[in-house]
């Protein structure tokens, strides 16, 4: 049988990324082909569709709300397990501090599952810049003209003011910092092309 064959990261990706700037030694021809389509790509954070280009930002939930629910009834029933017990042998204010503890374990619950869905959607689409933010299952929608959007970086590391005449609104919070300024420079390249 045939060895896959390998080639050498760095001497096929000079002229592409900085010479300081060292990548595995070797990854096989199918993964090298799969790494050139990804880095080639124009947008990193945006996606280009038939009706437009369009940047989706998501909190990072890891975990379900079905997971968070049967987390929620294994620790009810193991509290009340446990306070049942007590109560069984005389201590009776263990059972109402367990309900308390659970009610209050319910809400942060319920806080978390209502913001588990929260995104932002930047979009160009023809001459319009759409911004949806959605918080806690609202929707907030704001629409700027293309060719009055200014885009700009708060600060280092800062949300993305997108601004247009006297209405502004800020974007980024699910990004990372660091991926900020990468998210306002898509932005302006995609206005600007348009």
């Amino acid at each position: 049988m045939k060895a896959a064959a390998t080639i050498d990261i760095n001497q096929s990706l000079q002229g592409i990324f900085p010479a300081h700037l060292k990548l595995p030694v070797a990854v096989s021809e199918h993964d090298w082909w799969w790494m050139v389509g990804q880095t080639s790509n124009v947008f990193r954070l945006g996606t280009v569709s038939d009706d437009g280009l369009h940047w989706t930002l998501r909190r990072n939930c890891s975990v379900t709300p079905m997971q968070l629910g049967a987390t929620f009834a294994a620790l009810a029933a193991l509290s009340l397990t446990v306070a049942a017990f007590f109560w069984v042998y005389g201590a009776v204010l263990v059972l109402p501090f367990a309900v308390l503890e659970l009610l209050s374990l319910a809400a942060a619950f319920v806080v978390y599952a209502r913001h588990a869905a929260d995104s932002e959607r930047v979009s160009l689409r023809g001459g319009r810049l759409i911004v949806e933010l959605e918080t806690a299952g609202r929707v907030r929608r704001i629409e700027f003209v293309r060719e009055w959007v200014r885009i700009e970086p708060r600060s280092r590391g800062g949300l993305v003011d997108v601004r247009s005449g006297g209405s502004s609104v800020q974007v980024g919070r699910y990004l990372r910092p660091e991926l900020r300024p990468m998210l306002a420079r898509e932005i302006r390249q995609a206005l600007s092309a348009m």
